[in-house]
């Protein structure tokens, strides 16, 4: 846990993240956050719990229930709002949690009288594309489902994870539909406008000058190699010098503990335990 944690600091400073102009910080380290997913635990209805699409989700997929799972709901929230958050970038999968604080926050400041929680509202990338990225197999991409594609991968481990995606057996001159064509759908993250365009008029038209699905995971590749190529020479600088990671994480965490503590005192003030 502690390595994935650092991994994903060093992923954020590598792929361009200032930390002069941000606060980057473990959550573990605010335990603020904690407090707060407290309270707002004891004003938030079992239902709108139950509603939560990654609490469905996951019992769909015949994952155990538990307490953690059903109240992370809570958490997310807690951690958008102890920062007196307006705006939340997210995914288009992710809206629902955002929303969701909203509900919590102002029944929080509806009950007690003050409005002590900013009510944030949801940025979602207005490209569909990019809204939701797909995985491998065409769900949403997500660690947890086995179905991501690494950042930094490169060499036979890149070419390994850009064979999973899944395709089908029609021949490369068969017309098809580039919607229906998953590969499609990563090359037009990577590919420039006109190229992308043209890829997709060559699926759609089919005949000799058509693509097949081996041809397109190859470019694929090139495309991945030269867009993360900055990024990933900048991951190696970082891994090399730990020590100013931590230090960023550091100065982030006592940015952001003031910050929370500052809400959690509002609120503890607003219901009567200060």
């Amino acid at each position: 846990m502690r390595e994935n944690v650092l991994e994903v600091a060093i992923t954020y400073l590598a792929l361009g993240m200032d930390a002069e102009k941000v606060v980057l910080f473990r959550q573990s380290e605010v335990p603020e956050v904690c407090e707060l997913t407290w309270l707002l635990s004891c004003v938030s209805p079992m239902g709108l719990l139950e509603r939560a699409h990654s609490y469905k989700d996951k019992l769909a997929k015949g994952l155990q229930a538990n307490v953690g799972l059903f109240t992370y709901p809570v958490l997310m929230a807690s951690d958008i709002l102890a920062y007196d958050s307006d705006i939340v970038p997210v995914g288009k999968d992710q809206k629902q949690h955002v929303e969701m604080a909203r509900d919590m926050a102002g029944t929080f400041n509806h009950l007690f009288g003050v409005d002590c929680l900013v009510l944030p509202e949801p940025q979602v990338p207005s490209d569909e594309l990019t809204a939701k990225v797909p995985g491998t197999d065409g769900e949403k991409m997500s660690k947890s489902y086995g179905n991501s594609i690494w950042i930094f991968e490169s060499g036979k481990k890149l070419k390994k994870a850009i064979g999973q995606i899944v395709t089908d057996s029609r021949e490369p001159s068969e017309p098809k539909d580039p919607e229906g064509v998953l590969l499609m759908s990563f090359l037009r993250l990577f590919l420039a406008p006109a190229d992308s365009e043209e890829w997709r008029e060559r699926v759609r038209k089919g005949g000799e000058d058509a693509p097949g699905y081996g041809h397109m995971k190859m470019r694929l590749i090139e495309a991945i190699d030269e867009a993360f190529a900055p990024a990933r020479a900048r991951r190696e600088e970082l891994l090399a010098d730990l020590g100013e990671v931590e230090r960023i994480l550091a100065r982030g965490a006592e940015k952001a503990r003031a910050r929370a503590r500052a809400t959690v005192d509002r609120c503890y003030r607003a219901c009567g335990l200060r």
